[in-house]
């Protein structure tokens, strides 16, 4: 039988990915939230550094593909060029990222100088284990996710029209990063499904 259950919530703030909408002011903007999930930490970072894939999930990115990437060897850190595509009312950029992983530690992402969408654009996404039995008896190997966001558009007018549904989007950005995790996870064991919060 299949258990659905809620993971632990260590903070509720707000929350960002790659494709983050800003507020009115077109001014340098931080954000940290840390979350404990359910999973592995290198099962978490499978999904965030498949940036191949965001297209597929992630609210109002319309293109995801990968420019070049170094050779992954095991453990070694490794870096790719990705090039995202947003798409939000009129608008639809596209910007390219150096992403840099670290299995199974961290994915951080930074917009190129190139860039004409964003002044400023850093992510990093943070994997920690939790201590053995953190989680309980029905999920023993959670970890600890911490996401750290700064951010710049450009243009004042993605600034402002962005910041009419500002509030939505970062929550439509975390239910999508949950949603992939159990949808991925469910379908490698039938017999173990957590639907997360």
């Amino acid at each position: 039988m299949s258990l659905l259950r809620r993971a632990p919530s260590l903070s509720h703030g707000y929350a960002r990915t790659f494709f983050t909408l800003p507020s009115f002011n077109s001014t340098l903007q931080t954000f940290r939230e840390s979350k404990v999930f359910p999973y592995k930490n290198e099962e978490l970072f499978g999904v965030v550094s498949n940036v191949s894939t965001y297209s597929r999930f992630v609210p109002f990115c319309t293109g995801s593909r990968i420019l070049n990437a170094s050779t992954r060897n095991e453990m070694e850190p490794f870096t790719m060029d990705a090039e995202l595509t947003v798409g939000f009312l009129s608008f639809n950029e596209s910007y390219i990222s150096k992403v840099t992983c670290v299995p199974y530690s961290s994915v951080e992402a930074v917009a190129s100088s190139s860039t004409p969408l964003f002044k400023t654009l850093s992510t990093i996404w943070r994997f920690e284990p939790c201590p053995k039995g953190s989680g309980g008896k029905d999920y023993p190997n959670s970890t600890l996710v911490t996401l750290d966001l700064s951010f710049d558009f450009a243009s004042p007018v993605h600034a402002a029209v962005s910041s009419a549904f500002f509030g939505q989007v970062s929550k439509q950005m975390v239910q999508a990063f949950e949603d992939r995790c159990s949808k991925v996870y469910q379908s490698k064991d039938s017999h173990h499904t957590i639907v997360l919060p």
